[in-house]
Order: C-alpha cells, then sequence, then structure tokens
C-alpha cells in the first residue's frame, strides 16, 4: 500500500487530489489495479506556489460545482444559453439603415 503524506506548506491536498485524477499511472493487477512504487517513482508533479494552488482549486471547485449541483448548475446553464440567444438574435436582427431615395 502507498501512502501520500503532502508536506502542508509546499502542496495544499486538494490540488495533489485534483493533480493525481489527471495522472495516467501504469497500474499492475488483473482484477483490483494497484500501484506499486515503480508505477509511480518517476512521476513528476508540478507544485507551483501556494497562492497558484489555490486559485486553481477555486476555479476546480466552482466547475465541479456547477457540473455536478444541479440546483446551481442548471439555472446558470438556462442564464448562459438565454444570453446566447439573446446575443444571436441581435446579431442576426441588426440591420444597417437603407436609405431611400
Amino acid at each position: 500500500m502507498i501512502v501520500l503524506i503532502p508536506n502542508d506548506k509546499l502542496v495544499l491536498v486538494k490540488y495533489l487530489n485534483y493533480i493525481l485524477y489527471t495522472v495516467k499511472f501504469n497500474e499492475s493487477g488483473a482484477g483490483i489495479k494497484q500501484l506499486t512504487i515503480p508505477n509511480i517513482k518517476d512521476i513528476t508533479i508540478p507544485i507551483p506556489p501556494l497562492s497558484v494552488q489555490e486559485q486553481i482549486v477555486n476555479i476546480l471547485d466552482r466547475f465541479e460545482k456547477l457540473c455536478n449541483d444541479i440546483s446551481e448548475g442548471l439555472p446558470a446553464e438556462i442564464e448562459a444559453r438565454q444570453k446566447q440567444y439573446e446575443y444571436y438574435r441581435d446579431k442576426l436582427l441588426t440591420f444597417k439603415e437603407l436609405k431611400v431615395s
């Protein structure tokens, strides 16, 4: 079993969690997949400053909430589609004035 214990002065746990979901591990085992030291020893994880990690986590948290919480996501999606509709409606129905002589 592999246990990661992050240094909280260098990396936010939530940031590390998001990063680890993006890494493609070379898992071994036929039934239950397992990670071994040889599978993960060469993986490099980018560690930006804590302030940048916080920004990344905040953005991903908001995006995840919009995608997974119907009470948040659906109204936001409806509002976005309404704005999109209004934009294209106005574009399609705006004509140059023609001078009639």
